[in-house]
């Protein structure tokens, strides 16, 4: 009898092995970015409760982690009791990528269009509310919203996985993973998945931490992507904007991961298929266990928005249906070392779940897609684009029509203009992120040491940015959440952070203790230093006018003078303190205190300092302040009564 298997598969029998199953085999396909070949993973399913819970011992393991897993940081979203589930890996091989397409089945199957389960007209008018009732009332800078695009299938599992793997491996180019996962289990639904994903999440290998935030979109022309369209895209400020405001939220999770701080690479240009985006490459060091470090960093801005915690909760409030994986990750650990029981160290290789269809029993298919919702977005735009990125996918299902000649038909980077312009995002950034920070010192030249520091955090993870600077400057440094238990008068300085919400509203429990923590530490005479929402709060108190802008701040870059001094500082503020001719009031404490204002070309407060209490609107520690280090090193001097050594 002739055997009828390809070289292919008698070759590599473990790809065979999972062509020919019935569904009940466990496995994953993978190419990684660089990769000439494709990965096969084989094992046994293991749901599991928590990212702490994923079982490392000895063995690799591949993790598909829910949306719903933010409760594992306390955020609100709505939870449809999506497993975390874990293919532990018992076998694998290696595949060429022309060996995988030659074998893998032809594309696409059959499949019927059913159409976005919100139509445009109703996603634009979400888009509206959420830049008019939340980026316009100081919920926050950015936010994602989803919505899916639907079809029905009546092919076999396997054949409808691998069929669209085939297609995305010959199809789509710059994706960092190319996959298809499949993880059944005996009594319950399987969970089966394919994609694209441009963008990495986390990855950790020999202690060096990266992360990767990729923002901004340039949808490509029918006619193919052009140098004069690219250099449109990357020089439009809304693009910029939101390209560095998901730098900014990635940074604080790598100062919370990395005692350095971490430190900022490129730009780049990421071109795909229909779409290119802007990137960072984001590395610092860390001893953090791998899962320890992915539960701190869920999830990425790009899918949810910032500050992290209040983009849950609005993502919750403006998505009816849960997100299941849309927006979670895959997280490939693998052992470092040889591994007695339980003792490898583990790599870490962890995708964004974007670009990626569903499929689910009965034959229904989900391919997700959001669009990144800022002060400048236009509703009609932000429609277009989740119908872009989710063309990719789409395409593969052969639900879009692919059209005729190649995908690509010019290479973006090499066109004259690109890498100037790229190169100069970086004039916008504060060198302390950019360059070694052993060698970024104020001008003030000696360091601060010794004082002890609480930061308070109000539901913004850029006290872990003011953290890493104000140890950089000497001194010695912890946080406390907002609604803990702690003595607001045992530490030298506090610091009262940054935080969502109307700095007018003392129902709100955040701003009543701001207010309480305000006038225990300035009663007391111990230095002070607010930040953004509670500097608003702290000049409410002394009698400052505190008002919506006519336009939020919101990522934005500004010159604004600082005590006589001009510095380049970020802004993150939809309310805004202002100087009139009326008279503080002089029925408090902080009134009494005759605060003198720094004030903006707008008559906007930048910067409030009085004895022993200094206040800043903008984010001293954003990657946007180029002179923040030094504005922060000379109020603290100021709160402390340190004089500056020059």
């Amino acid at each position: 009898m002739s055997d009828s298997r390809t070289p292919a598969t008698v070759n590599h029998p473990l790809l065979g092995r999972v062509l020919a199953s019935d569904g009940t085999l466990p496995f994953a396909l993978l190419r990684r970015e660089g990769s000439l070949e494709v990965e096969v993973l084989v094992g046994e399913v293991v749901d599991v409760g928590l990212l702490g819970d994923i079982p490392l011992d000895g063995a690799p393991v591949l993790a598909i982690v829910p949306f719903r897993q933010a409760v594992e940081r306390g955020f609100t979203v709505h939870d449809d009791g999506a497993p975390l589930r874990c293919l532990v890996v018992r076998e694998s091989e290696r595949v060429s990528v022309a060996d995988a397409v030659g074998v893998l089945p032809p594309e696409p199957v059959a499949a019927e269009p059913l159409g976005f389960d919100l139509p445009d007209d109703e996603y634009a008018s979400i888009v509206r509310r959420v830049i008019d009732d939340e980026i316009g009332q100081g919920a926050g800078a950015n936010f994602v919203v989803m919505r899916r695009f639907e079809a029905q299938t009546s092919a076999a599992p396997v054949t409808t996985l691998t069929s669209w793997f085939r297609a995305l491996l010959t199809h789509e180019i710059g994706s960092y993973w190319t996959f298809a996962v499949h993880a059944p289990v005996s009594d319950g639904e399987a969970l089966s998945l394919a994609g694209a994903t441009p963008e990495r999440h986390l990855t950790l290998h020999d202690g060096v931490a990266r992360m990767n935030p990729i923002s901004g979109t340039y949808r490509h022309p029918a006619t193919g992507p052009t140098r004069d369209g690219v250099l449109e895209f990357l020089r439009d400020t809304k693009e910029n904007e939101e390209l560095f405001m998901v730098v900014d939220e990635e940074m604080k999770m790598m100062s919370a991961l990395c005692p350095d701080g971490g430190r900022i690479v490129g730009p780049y240009l990421k071109q795909m298929a229909r779409l290119s985006h802007t990137e960072y490459l984001l590395e610092g060091r860390t001893d953090l266990d791998p899962r320890e470090a992915l539960r701190q960093t869920m999830f990425a801005p790009t899918v949810t928005g910032s500050p992290m915690e209040n983009a849950c909760t609005v993502i919750t409030r403006h998505e009816t249906r849960p997100r299941g994986y849309y927006s979670g990750f895959l997280a490939l650990f693998e052992p470092e070392e040889p591994a007695s029981s339980g003792s490898a160290s583990y790599s870490l290789d962890a995708p964004i779940l974007i670009r990626t269809a569903y499929l689910h029993d009965g034959g229904r298919v989900s391919v997700p897609a959001g669009a990144t919702l800022v002060r400048h977005s236009v509703p009609e735009h932000e429609v277009a684009e989740t119908r872009a990125k989710a063309s990719g996918v789409l395409t593969s299902l052969g639900l879009v029509p692919r059209g005729a000649g190649p995908d690509v038909a010019v290479d973006l980077n090499a066109q004259p203009g690109v890498a100037e312009t790229l190169a100069a995002r970086n004039s916008q950034l504060a060198e302390f992120w950019v360059r070694p920070q052993d060698a970024v010192r104020p001008a003030t030249a000696t360091a601060l040491t010794g004082p002890n520091v609480l930061i308070v955090d109000h539901e913004d993870q850029f006290t872990t940015m003011l953290a890493h600077q104000l140890r950089h400057l000497g001194m010695n440094t912890r946080m406390v959440r907002w609604d803990a238990d702690f003595d607001v008068l045992a530490d030298d300085l506090v610091v009262l952070g940054p935080g969502p919400g109307d700095p007018r509203d003392h129902e709100d429990p955040r701003i009543a203790s701001i207010a309480r923590r305000i006038h225990e530490r300035v009663a007391a005479g111990r230095p002070l230093l607010a930040v953004c929402l509670s500097h608003q709060v702290l000049a409410g108190l002394a009698g400052f006018p505190v008002r919506a802008l006519p336009a939020p701040r919101q990522g934005v870059r500004l010159d604004a003078d600082v005590f006589g001094s001009t510095a380049a500082v970020g802004y993150y503020n939809t309310f805004g303190a202002y100087v009139t001719t009326t008279s503080a009031a002089d029925d408090g404490p902080v009134p009494r205190l005759a605060l003198e204002p720094s004030v903006d070309a707008d008559g906007v407060l930048t910067a409030l300092r009085g004895p022993r209490v200094a206040s800043v609107q903008g984010h001293l520690e954003s990657v946007l302040s180029s002179d923040g280090l030094t504005v922060l090193d000379a109020l603290t001097r100021h709160v402390l009564g340190v004089p500056a050594v020059r």
